[in-house]
């Protein structure tokens, strides 16, 4: 065949070239390729089913390095072959938690907690220097001349060999019949002085003391569980005196029991104002004619919580009453403007005690006698300059967003609560319902009672710690018996209000935790006296927002020495703690502390804390009021304060993430300011009195319809419209 046979070609059973194609293709073409395109997405969908559903038993385990020679390996095979499931995202430090999702529990989505944070601002700490009170003294009680009973019960019993320096000062001014002034750091033994200097005078006192005699001594105090502490005190230095017999009246105890043992007769009487008061009113075998000793323990706490008017009344009964001369005692670790107001009404010519060291050129006061000058009360409408705190007493703070409050919280009662030894904590919240709230939580989560949809799940192991509660609206029973459990606790955490914060001898306490800070220095002062008293060691963290940092320069002004906590080193203990790892990191130990991993168990963290928040309506509900509470308690800091703490400042999401809840409730703001609506009607019904006549006149005269909250001109313009279209007026 010759080289042209190949150019006869019969080119009509070949197929076009795609330059003659036809440029839009027919329908049929277009069904077709929705045809094989659905077939196509529907063996794609099979394909990822059986791989999904497939058991993890039937894929074969490969040793580690022949695992990484493998996926070192480029992957072969053509185009629609299965290839090998892609790898699984990198996880968030802030996304989902994966032990929620597991097992029975549905999976739960938990917002960002590290992102559209505020800054935490850099504060340039000033050292200041501190206002120190010298707290031991070398001279023992057997030097102030005691009856020999009672020296032998001090040195034997109680286990004293020497004297405090606010003891050394006061016993002899007291044991001289003198009115006093007493101001003394927390923890420096101001009960014992008192007691001493009132057990020996009464036990001298001819004729001999009897019951039936009544009352010799009167002692006030702030709160019930001070007052148990006070009559425990006495109690043991009446030991070798039987015949003086010490008694207390406080709220939450049964007044038959109460009056019952006043007829008997108490000798020394520790009671609480307000139920004192009330006794004064309803009882008639209560009287004061042998009244010598007028004791007010933490008076500015007696006069902050509105006390002063029962004072005033107590005052009026003893002196219409009192027959015999009254040495008076008032006793605080702070002065302020009611204390100064308070000693001028009921001490004649006082004698003042202060052992404060304001500054390196001052030295430590002696007993000092005069007018308010020498006193060393504050002038009116100022605070005061300088606070004492124990020496041995090291405090922090911490700035934390408000978003991670919670979680900060939390993972720093499990470094010192759990992974530390022999460490016993006080935590300070502003309000009954937030102590609720955190004790449920805390107990639940961090407290090792897993709940039972959590036991097929989570494999938790049991936890040392033990939390307690304490605030005013429990029961006086409970109250008793959580106090005195925590007594003989070695470790455990107190979740409580400023119910414990005045002039408690709470034994151990290694930290005390200010979660909200309180409204006043001096409040601050005592709270964090709860530790380091005595000579011992202890410590004080204050958590604060990064709007509230300005707290910090405030307490430098008043010569409070404070250091500073990071926030990344107190979350970095969830490192320690297996239980809140997920399942994300497996087996994987990590040898240093890594960041990422640090912020996903922090958010693991938080979903336990939401997941027992919405549980049920019910912990929701609680979370609500407690969040309520805050706002509440936070809009009532003083107008000096209000630079620092104010109610705008706040984020409501982020607050509500604080207490577990995954969305801002609505109407919170208006629910959260007290005597609202109905509530207003019923609690103060006198305010509607004068004007009940007038709103009765002006509902009689408004239609059925009317909202009330037309004015007169539109009322006016709508009668002249319907007259003008001539429909009949009302």
């Amino acid at each position: 065949m010759s080289a042209d046979d190949g150019l006869f070609i019969n080119v009509s059973s070949l197929p076009p070239p795609p330059a003659f194609q036809p440029r839009g293709p027919s329908k049929v073409q277009h069904g077709k390729k929705r045809q094989i395109l659905k077939q196509f997405k529907a063996q794609k969908r099979k394909f990822q089913w059986q791989e999904e559903s497939a058991p993890r038993k039937q894929k074969p385990i490969l040793p580690l390095s022949q695992a990484k020679k493998q996926l070192k390996e480029p992957q072969s095979g053509s185009k629609g072959a299965l290839h090998p499931k892609s790898p699984a995202k990198k996880p968030s430090s802030e996304g989902k938690d994966d032990s929620a999702g597991s097992g029975s529990r549905p999976f739960v989505k938990t917002s960002c907690l590290f992102k559209n944070n505020p800054e935490i601002p850099e504060i340039q700490k000033t050292s200041v220097k501190q206002a120190q009170e010298k707290v031991f003294t070398s001279d023992s009680f057997e030097q102030l001349g005691l009856h020999p009973h009672l020296s032998s019960t001090i040195t034997s019993f109680l286990k004293l060999s020497s004297m405090t320096s606010v003891q050394k000062q006061t016993i002899p001014v007291l044991l001289q019949g003198r009115d006093a002034l007493v101001r003394s750091q927390t923890g420096s033994g101001k009960t014992l002085a008192y007691g001493i200097s009132l057990v020996q005078s009464l036990q001298g006192t001819e004729p001999k003391i009897q019951r039936i005699d009544g009352p010799y001594a009167l002692v006030l105090v702030p709160t019930r569980e001070l007052a148990l502490q006070s009559l425990e005190t006495i109690q043991k230095l009446l030991k070798p005196f039987t015949w003086i017999v010490p008694g207390v009246l406080m709220g939450g105890e049964k007044k038959k029991s109460e009056k019952a043992r006043l007829r008997k007769g108490i000798n020394i009487l520790i009671a609480t104002p307000g139920r004192l008061v009330d006794h004064i009113k309803s009882t008639k075998c209560i009287h004061f004619r042998r009244v010598r000793w007028l004791i007010l323990d933490e008076a500015d706490r007696i006069l902050d919580l509105g006390f002063e008017k029962a004072v005033a009344a107590i005052l009026n009964a003893i002196n219409a009453e009192s027959q015999q001369r009254r040495q008076n005692v008032l006793l605080s670790a702070t002065l302020t403007e009611g204390v100064s107001r308070l000693a001028s009404i009921s001490l004649h010519d006082p004698v003042c005690v202060s052992l404060v060291e304001e500054g390196p050129d001052s030295k430590t006061l002696d007993a000092k006698a005069g007018t308010k000058e020498a006193v060393g009360m504050p002038p009116s409408g100022t605070e005061q300059a300088g606070f004492a705190v124990p020496d041995t007493l090291q405090q922090y703070f911490l700035v934390v967003p408000n978003k991670l409050k919670l979680v900060t919280l939390g993972a720093f009662i499990l470094e010192k609560g759990k992974f530390e030894k022999r460490n016993k904590m006080v935590v300070f919240f502003s309000s009954c319902e937030q102590v609720e709230f955190h004790y449920g939580l805390f107990q639940k989560v961090l407290g090792g009672e897993p709940k039972a949809e959590d036991l097929t799940c989570l494999s938790r192991s049991p936890s040392p710690l033990t939390f307690l509660r304490l605030h005013g609206d429990m029961k006086q029973e409970e109250r008793t018996t959580v106090f005195q459990d925590f007594l003989q606790l070695k470790t455990g955490i107190l979740l409580c209000t400023d119910v414990a914060a005045r002039g408690l001898d709470l034994p151990q306490v290694t930290w005390i935790v200010q979660y909200n800070p309180p409204s006043s220095l001096a409040e601050y002062v005592h709270r964090i006296g709860r530790t380091a008293r005595i000579g011992s060691h202890g410590n004080s963290l204050l958590i604060l927002a990064p709007s509230e940092a300005e707290y910090v320069n405030l307490l430098a002004s008043h010569k409070i020495n404070i250091s500073e906590m990071k926030m990344d080193d107190v979350l970095s203990s969830l490192m320690r703690d297996e239980q809140f790892k997920g399942s994300q990191s497996g087996q994987k130990k990590f040898q240093s502390v890594d960041p990422q991993e640090v912020r996903r168990r922090a958010t693991v963290l938080q979903t336990e804390f939401e997941n027992y928040v919405h549980l049920n309506p019910e912990t929701v509900q609680r979370a609500k009021k407690a969040l309520q509470s805050f706002i509440r308690a936070y809009a009532a800091y003083p107008a000096s304060l209000k630079h620092i703490f104010h109610v705008r400042a706040l984020h409501l999401g982020h607050m509500a993430k604080s207490f577990g809840l995954r969305d801002a409730p609505r109407n919170l703001s208006a629910s959260a300011v007290p005597n609202q609506g109905k509530n207003q009607k019923r609690a103060r019904p006198d305010l509607r009195r004068k004007t009940q006549g007038k709103q009765r006149l002006a509902a009689m005269l408004q239609s059925e319809y009317s909202s009330g909250l037309d004015s007169v001109t539109s009322k006016v313009k709508r009668k002249k419209k319907q007259k003008n279209l001539g429909m009949p007026q009302n």
